[in-house]
């Protein structure tokens, strides 16, 4: 492998507390009850707006809910995003190892791109990716391989020569559609039933594997 290309949410950061805690303020807000901090595993990956399809009713959602639920919650989350969120035990260490080989590193999210370069720019400061890419207007999400298959330009990196690190089956078709080696996060937001059924060429239980991968 000559780059590794990374997944933010549930694979470098642990997000689900503050994201769950945002669109349950915002369901407070209409009277509706929260969601247990396990159902947003199931929710997230898909970006913001499948994030509230997922997490609310659609007669909420009707007409300008949408649009207005969406506005709510980057304002609760610019204000809450790294209320709770780290990195994951093991991350530090396993970009170190990263660093150390040479590899240039990027991120591909499907977070909106200001959250997805102030988590990266603010949680993980210590490294240098080469590209940080969140979702854009016209670019489509992941697992469509628009973005990954930039960011590979970016690198001057032959897809075929990257590894993909993700934790949800978004992730595993988005590098199998780019051509990229698939490697799933078992610490992340989504199990190995999930990971494997959708593509993963490689599984790993903690950061520090994904060193012997290289």
């Amino acid at each position: 492998m000559k780059a590794v290309l990374f997944d933010l949410d549930g694979t470098l950061l642990d997000t689900l507390v503050d994201i769950a805690s945002c669109v349950n303020l915002i369901r407070a807000e209409l009277d509706l009850p929260p969601h247990p901090k396990d159902a947003y595993k199931h929710f997230v990956g898909d970006g913001l707006r499948e994030l509230l399809v997922r997490a609310f009713p659609a007669r909420v959602l009707r007409g300008p809910g949408l649009r207005a639920r969406a506005r709510r919650f980057e304002e609760l989350y610019e204000e809450h995003a790294m209320d709770e969120t780290r990195p994951y035990p093991g991350v530090a260490r396993m970009l170190d190892g990263v660093v150390r080989r040479g590899l240039p590193m990027a991120v591909v999210s499907n977070k909106p791109q200001r959250f997805t370069e102030a988590c990266v720019d603010k949680l993980l400061p210590r490294w240098r990716f080469a590209v940080v890419r969140g979702e854009r207007p016209q670019v489509p999400l992941k697992p469509d391989p628009t973005a990954p298959l930039a960011a590979a330009r970016a690198m001057k990196t032959a897809p075929r020569d990257m590894l993909y690190l993700g934790d949800t089956s978004v992730d595993m078709r988005a590098a199998r559609n780019a051509g990229m080696f698939a490697v799933g996060a078992l610490w992340g937001f989504r199990g190995e039933a999930e990971l494997r059924a959708s593509g993963a060429q490689a599984l790993i239980r903690r950061p520090g594997e994904l060193l012997a991968r290289l």
